[in-house]
């Protein structure tokens, strides 16, 4: 997983073209589908609680429909990978800024007893090192993509033997035992099945960006 960062998740630039038509239902739920794990997952890592995630998902969605028809779908126009980050950045550094007026307002009702606040152990969203977790999840995104189409077209026994083994990192002796099944068979699942899942890694980087 060597690549440049911005081919670690499938957009698709047919896609974003489609996305600005407001009542394309079918390309928005694709887009939601596809990156409200990501934003989730970079939200949560940044410091929020589940609720305040759970919010910033729902303004960049917001965010990216408003501005999405100035947005030009070509890769040669630059990253939609980087223009995402920078609107799920913003929307980031709203929940703090929220979460730091709360504070305040109470903190100055409160009486000073000299403690530590909450709002001083607050992140900086200067400081959030974003880009390195937003490309971090982006690579897990494609991955779990690629694991879900090569799910459904393997055999449900090896693509379950290659969950555990690969995934899961279970010992090859503690799968075949909790499978019914013997060290051969999970030796060739993680072939099998690793082989076909390289492969879809590869055709959404190279044929989904």
């Amino acid at each position: 997983m060597s690549e440049d960062a911005d081919q670690f998740i499938p957009t698709r630039w047919s896609l974003l073209t489609r996305l600005k038509d407001w009542n394309d239902q079918a390309s928005w739920k694709d887009f939601f589908d596809t990156y409200w794990k990501l934003i989730y997952a970079v939200a949560i890592k940044a410091g929020l609680s589940d609720a305040e995630a759970q919010e910033v998902v729902q303004e960049t969605v917001i965010t990216v429909a408003k501005k999405m028809k100035d947005f030009k779908a070509d890769p040669a126009f630059g990253s939609f990978k980087g223009w995402l980050l920078h609107i799920t950045q913003w929307r980031i550094a709203d929940q703090i800024r929220k979460r730091d007026s709360a504070i305040r307002g109470g903190a100055r009702r409160a009486p000073d007893t000299g403690a530590t606040t909450t709002l001083g152990r607050l992140p900086d969203p200067t400081g959030l090192k974003l880009e390195s977790l937003w490309n971090e999840e982006w690579e897990k995104n494609l991955i779990d993509a690629a694991l879900e189409r090569v799910k459904h077209t393997v055999n449900a026994k090896q693509y379950q033997i290659f969950y555990l083994h690969v995934i899961k990192k279970s010992p090859v002796q503690k799968v075949a035992h909790t499978l019914g099944v013997n060290a051969a068979q999970v030796y060739l699942a993680k072939h099998r099945v690793g082989h076909l899942v390289k492969k879809e890694v590869k055709h959404l980087q190279t044929k989904m960006i």
